[in-house]
């Protein structure tokens, strides 16, 4: 069987692996946002200060955003993707130490390294997945982000089966850490990266005049705006769904990682079978369609005072946010 998936072309072995790939951030992700309850006690944090420290993991994440699209194209998608995996390895062990010792410092270190190493290994994922859908020509960056999703399930379920069994955070983190890492080095070694992409070795890289005049373009700028738009809609859910029920609805911590596998697990059947939907109705018609039900799902989620009205509005939330980020990775600034 091995031998059969090498004999595969290229970019459909790249395919299977980096879905893969895809599933596993899934799983390192959302399996210590289902545990955030824990976190939070652990580390004697309010919502404010939890949410402080966050903000902090995402600026040393969006920092080394902006600069890993020079240092993928010094350096390819491969070594940055085996840099980034350790380094995310590594804080997402120190994450699970910090609640155990009671220490914000030690739990704040690990957070930043975390999201630097995740921006580390979502540049080159995302990379790939359009070097992929290009040797296609056919929408499939979806199917990716649905991997993901699918990843996000089982780690959101992985986290709730852990709190239930009173699992300590360090214990979980450290084993997911190890274990994810391992994978992602073998997805790496199996043929993740196709070969051909471009990369500039000189020590002295210069940024392309037409690479930067990129950004004075309107499409440009509005591609970045639905991007950020997206990835704040499911962020916000990510990071506060689970908590959000534990607080606002009394539940338990478990329930609250149930609550974020199903927004997940809409997300992952609207990615399955946009991309059908995608190839119908257009990009733009899609986007405005998944617009509509994730303003709808926020607002039926904000106002509601019963948790099952609140578990539709989370339903409608994961639909509307299903498409719009693989949409924006696809979309063409030229």
């Amino acid at each position: 069987m091995y031998r059969q998936f090498l004999a595969r072309p290229t970019h459909e072995r790249a395919r299977v692996v980096l879905l893969c790939a895809f599933a596993l951030s899934g799983v390192i992700s959302f399996s210590w946002l289902a545990r955030i309850p824990s976190v939070r006690d652990g580390l004697g944090l309010d919502a404010i200060e939890l949410g402080g420290i966050l903000l902090v993991g995402s600026i040393g994440a969006l920092a080394t955003v902006f600069a890993s699209s020079a240092i993928v194209a010094r350096f390819g998608s491969a070594r940055v993707f085996g840099v980034g995996t350790v380094v995310m390895s590594a804080g997402f062990t120190l994450m699970g130490i910090g609640p155990a010792l009671a220490s914000l410092w030690v739990f704040g270190v690990g957070i930043v390294i975390n999201g630097i190493g995740g921006a580390l290994l979502n540049v080159p994922m995302n990379v790939e997945s359009a070097r992929i859908e290009q040797a296609y020509r056919r929408a499939v960056i979806p199917h990716f982000h649905a991997a993901f999703s699918v990843g996000a399930v089982a780690g959101s379920a992985l986290g709730a089966a852990c709190a239930s069994l009173g699992i300590p955070v360090a214990i979980q983190f450290a084993v997911v850490g190890v274990a994810v890492g391992a994978l992602r080095l073998a997805a790496l070694a199996a043929g993740m990266v196709m070969p051909g992409a471009a990369v500039h070795r000189s020590r002295t890289p210069r940024p392309s005049t037409s690479a930067m005049s990129a950004w004075t373009e309107r499409r440009t700028l509005l591609i970045g705006v639905v991007a950020f738009a997206a990835a704040l809609s499911e962020g916000a859910a990510n990071n506060w769904l689970s908590l959000a029920f534990v607080d606002g609805f009394r539940s338990t911590e478990a329930f609250g990682g149930i609550v974020l596998a199903i927004f997940i697990g809409c997300m992952t059947i609207v990615r399955i079978i946009g991309t059908r939907a995608i190839d119908r109705l257009g990009r733009v018609a899609s986007l405005q369609l998944s617009g509509l039900f994730g303003i709808l799902g926020v607002s039926l989620f904000g106002l509601a005072n019963l948790p099952q009205v609140a578990l539709i509005g989370v339903a409608l939330w994961g639909v509307g946010a299903a498409l719009c980020f693989p949409i924006a990775v696809a979309a063409e600034p030229h």
